[in-house]
């Protein structure tokens, strides 16, 4: 799916330059997916993805036709050319694009593979918040502080 692109006069400069990386649109009011976000965001050495949690008012500019609910439902990878990654094929996506997760990228294009990733994505996805409190995320997320700086 093709994001249509806005014209650059009503964008605001911050959102202009987030088009120029691969934006991942994640949910802040989980853990979880906190954890995540800022597990990829150390991993993220080349400086490729911009993390946009939900509640940031560019999400909604950044992609204006996915539904709220499907975004509360998984991660979302724009592209700076408008294409949208969903769920395990976001972290595909990103996999192939962040050099120290490229080899999780690579087993995820073994065919079949990226099938069996959507199940327990959805799964996970499901029972996240039950997940964050089993897993103890939120004290994690104290653990691993935000990245600072570009």
């Amino acid at each position: 799916m093709n994001l249509p692109r806005p014209k650059a006069s009503k964008i605001k400069p911050e959102t202009r330059n987030l088009l120029m990386k691969h934006i991942l649109l994640y949910d802040s009011d989980c853990p979880l997916c906190t954890f995540q976000s800022r597990v990829l965001s150390w991993l993220d050495w080349c400086h490729v993805v911009e993390m946009v949690p939900l509640k940031d008012e560019r999400a909604a500019l950044i992609a204006p036709q996915i539904t709220r609910e499907d975004l509360l439902e998984a991660i979302h990878c724009i592209t700076p050319t408008g294409e949208i990654h969903r769920g395990a094929r976001a972290i595909r996506f990103l996999g192939m694009r962040i050099p120290l997760l490229v080899p999780t990228g690579l087993f995820l294009w073994i065919p079949g593979v990226i099938q069996i990733a959507e199940v327990v994505y959805r799964f996970v996805s499901k029972h996240r918040l039950v997940l964050s409190k089993l897993f103890g995320c939120k004290g994690a997320c104290a653990i691993l502080p935000e990245k600072r700086g570009s």
